[in-house]
């Protein structure tokens, strides 16, 4: 499955190649030759492209770390960079602290292009019988070899610039692994960032093919905002809400009472879904701030008709409390993330 230029494009992982270095400002291009130049490597400058031949990676990233120190940011931001192989024409030239996070981090990078990782399965339960009611798809290492912290990976594909590529691959692999493993009728909760949808009618298409070729019914999947994305660009996000509901699957709003979520963002957005912080349930049962917060959200969601969802549960007395306030539970007290379904929610 095709997709843009964000989700597709891949920089070669060697130890030998070309780093072109674009800049319209004459004055910064002869300052990081000079840099280059007395770090021993070959360079050459034409029509305002400075090339940096390399024969070893490590000696690469102490040149970049160089030129990073060397380039006032109001400078670097002038600075874009391709990496190609040796005898290949540069192209997809990127900015100089995108190329600067993917050279210094070339594990993280290859994890990425290479989708070295799987999705494992959390269930969630129902407050009214605690039957299994479906399960988010949360990312993990695909091998030891290659392990990496799921929170960290993601920081990492923002900084680099592979934040859409390691979405779009993230969103395939929840619903490919979700076709193999449940049946009709159970939900699937799956994250996305908004940042890497730009154009909702273009980024999504190869989802929804990925949906009828694996056979999902729309309505069982559920889309939901990652906690860490700030919400600039409200509209942006109603289009993407839109047209997710449109096409008959579900969307939910993350970590509701902390950051960026709020009750006025819940009530604008309406959502399908939405999921209380996790700080907010931690021994929620023992205190009486949290409580009233939680007892004020609850009445919101049911008022707009928001089904509630309260993750990051961890034991029996905060599930007591919750479950006459929250439509579904989720966390540790239910199951962990792991490589199959939960049949049944035993307690």
């Amino acid at each position: 499955m095709s997709g843009c230029y964000l989700c597709t494009n891949k920089i070669p992982l060697t130890k030998e190649g070309v780093l072109s270095i674009y800049t319209n400002q004459s004055d910064i291009l002869s300052d990081m030759k000079d840099i280059i130049t007395t770090k021993g490597f070959d360079s050459k400058i034409r029509k305002g492209k400075l090339d940096l031949i390399f024969h070893d990676w490590h000696a690469l990233q102490k040149t970049m770390d160089q030129l990073k120190d060397s380039l006032p940011l109001r400078k670097s931001t002038k600075v874009k960079c391709s990496l190609s192989l040796l005898h290949e024409e540069p192209s997809d030239y990127i900015p100089f602290s995108e190329m600067y996070m993917k050279i210094m981090n070339p594990r993280l990078v290859k994890i990425i292009q290479e989708k070295l990782f799987r999705s494992f399965l959390q269930p969630i339960v129902r407050a009214v019988d605690e039957e299994i009611y479906g399960y988010e798809f949360l990312l993990r290492p695909r091998s030891q070899l290659y392990d990496f912290n799921p929170g960290e990976l993601f920081e990492f594909s923002r900084q680099s610039g592979m934040h859409s590529m390691l979405d779009s691959e993230a969103r395939m692999n929840a619903i490919r692994t979700s076709s193999m493993m449940l049946d009709a009728g159970m939900k699937r909760f799956i994250n996305f960032l908004p940042s890497s949808i730009y154009d909702p009618d273009f980024c999504l298409k190869s989802t929804f093919r990925a949906v009828e070729e694996y056979r999902i019914r729309p309505e069982d999947l559920v889309f939901e905002v990652v906690e860490t994305e700030m919400i600039e660009d409200m509209n942006h996000l109603k289009r993407i809400f839109r047209y997710y509901q449109n096409a008959g699957v579900k969307v939910a709003l993350d970590d509701l009472g902390a950051g960026y979520s709020t009750l006025d963002v819940m009530s604008e957005l309406n959502p399908d879904f939405a999921k209380l912080d996790r700080n907010l349930i931690q021994d929620c049962h023992l205190d009486e701030n949290k409580q009233k917060k939680i007892q004020v959200i609850s009445q919101v969601a049911q008022n707009i008709g928001v089904t509630l969802l309260a993750e990051g549960i961890e034991n029996e007395d905060e599930w007591a409390y919750l479950r006459t306030k929250v439509d579904l539970g989720q966390g540790y007290f239910f199951g962990k993330p792991a490589e199959t379904p939960l049949k049944q929610y035993v307690k």
